[in-house]
């Protein structure tokens, strides 16, 4: 199992970037898929999630509250791609972001049911 975050950068405050996740040997619309983010001297958090079972009309996606109402994680089953919209970033958002991989059995909102991870990519919000 393969998952390549990218997309990450520098933006001001108030900016938007969008992360993308391509994943290999996994099927994202059959495992939970999250973001996480590890900001220095942090512990990593679990930003956004979306569950397997995810549709438009039924939901299926977690956001921690910091990024709620800013933050969009999608996919797109076609490309095996997992995507984090992010908008009105802040300098808080600073940090390495990771995408990750979970057996859908599990409580995607759960960051301790992550077992694969990619490699992260750097997100730097200026004031």
């Amino acid at each position: 199992v393969q998952l390549q975050a990218y997309g990450g950068g520098l933006v001001q405050a108030g900016g938007s970037l969008r992360l993308s996740c391509a994943a290999s040997g996994r099927t994202v619309s059959s495992y939970n898929m999250g973001w996480f983010r590890q900001a220095p001297g942090k512990e990593r958090e679990l930003v956004a999630a979306i569950s397997w079972r995810f549709s438009w009309r039924g939901g299926g996606t977690y956001y921690a509250d910091s990024v709620l109402g800013r933050f969009t994680c999608s996919r797109d089953n076609a490309k095996n791609t997992v995507y984090l919209q992010m908008n009105s970033l802040k300098p808080e958002d600073t940090a390495v972001y990771y995408c990750a991989s979970g057996d859908g059995r599990n409580y995607y909102p759960n960051e301790d049911t992550y077992d694969y991870w990619g490699q992260g990519s750097q997100v730097t919000v200026s004031s």
